[in-house]
C-alpha cells in the first residue's frame, strides 16, 4: 500500500494538497488554485483518452481543455507527467468505487457482486485508460514511476488477504491460506476483465455474475470441508471491513503563468 502513496511523489519543489499551509495567504491561494487547475487537465486528458485511444498527444488534451500546449507543460513537466497523473486519477477512481462496494454489509454474494460490478463499471466507463495502464502503455512513456496496475493489484489483493483472514479467523479456520486465495481471486478478475473488455461477447452484468458464482463457489466449497457452512444470502454477524491506500496528485512548482 505505501508503494502506491509513495508512487505518487516528486521532488520537495512539487507541493501536493495534502502539504500544510506556508502561512502565506496568497501563496496558499495560489498552490490551491495550481492543484484545482492540474486536476482540470488530468480529467481533460481522461476525456480525450476516451476519444483519441492510448496513442492521445498533448495536442488532444490541449484542445479538450480549450488551452493552447504550452499552458499545459505549465502544469505538467512533460507527456510523462500527464500519464502518471492518468494513472493516479485511475487509481482513485476504482477505489472511490471498490472500497465502498467491499465494506457494504450485505450477505456474502451481493457483497461479491457488487464488488465485482464496481471492479467492471470502471474499465467499462475508461476503456482506454486501462489498456494504457494495463498493457504498458504507462511504462513505455516513463522509466521514473512503478507500474500502476500492479501495484494497485497488489493493494488490493493485501487488503483482500487481510479480509479473508479475519473471517477465516472469525470461523476458526487456518488463514494461511488467505493470502494466495486472495492473490488468486484478483488475478482471476483481472485477467477476466481484460478479456471482456476485447471481445464484449456479453454485458457487464453477465460477466460480473458468472464471476460471482465461481468466487462464492471456490469460498463455500472450501469453508464446507471444514465444517462451516455460510448462508449466501444473510450478512454475516461481524461486518469486517477493509482500508485501501489513494494515491493523490501532485501539483506543479508555483509560478505566476496558469
Amino acid at each position: 500500500m505505501t508503494r502506491v502513496i509513495e508512487r505518487v511523489k516528486r521532488s520537495s519543489k512539487h507541493p501536493t494538497s495534502r502539504e500544510a499551509a506556508t502561512g502565506d495567504a496568497r501563496r496558499d491561494r495560489w498552490r490551491k488554485h495550481r492543484i484545482a487547475r492540474r486536476a482540470e487537465f488530468v480529467e481533460a486528458a481522461l476525456r480525450a483518452l476516451d476519444s483519441h485511444g492510448p496513442d492521445l498527444g498533448m495536442e488532444d488534451v490541449a484542445a479538450e481543455a480549450g488551452v493552447t500546449k504550452p499552458v499545459l507543460y505549465r502544469h505538467f513537466e512533460d507527456k510523462a507527467d500527464l500519464y502518471v497523473a492518468l494513472g493516479q486519477r485511475g487509481t482513485e477512481i476504482l477505489f472511490e468505487r471498490l472500497i465502498p462496494a467491499i465494506n457494504a454489509e450485505l450477505a456474502p454474494v451481493p457483497r461479491i457482486r457488487m464488488a465485482l460490478d464496481a471492479f467492471f463499471s470502471v474499465i467499462e466507463e475508461h476503456p482506454n485508460l486501462y489498456r494504457l495502464l494495463a498493457r504498458g502503455g504507462l511504462q513505455e512513456k516513463t522509466v521514473r514511476d512503478a507500474d500502476v496496475v500492479a501495484e494497485d493489484k497488489e493493494v488490493i489483493a493485501t487488503a483482500l488477504t487481510a479480509l479473508l483472514g479475519d473471517y477465516m479467523r472469525m470461523f476458526s479456520m487456518d488463514s494461511g491460506a488467505a493470502e494466495p486465495w486472495a492473490h488468486g481471486i484478483v488475478g482471476m478478475v483481472q485477467s477476466t476483465g481484460e478479456w471482456w473488455l476485447d471481445r464484449r461477447s456479453m454485458s457487464r452484468d453477465s460477466v460480473v455474475e458468472y464471476l460471482t458464482q465461481i468466487i462464492w463457489a471456490a469460498i463455500d466449497g472450501l469453508t464446507r470441508q471444514h465444517g462451516v457452512v455460510i448462508d449466501p444470502s444473510l450478512p454475516l454477524e461481524e461486518n469486517k471491513v477493509v482500508q485501501l491506500g489513494r494515491a493523490k496528485t501532485d501539483a506543479p512548482a508555483d509560478s505566476d503563468a496558469g
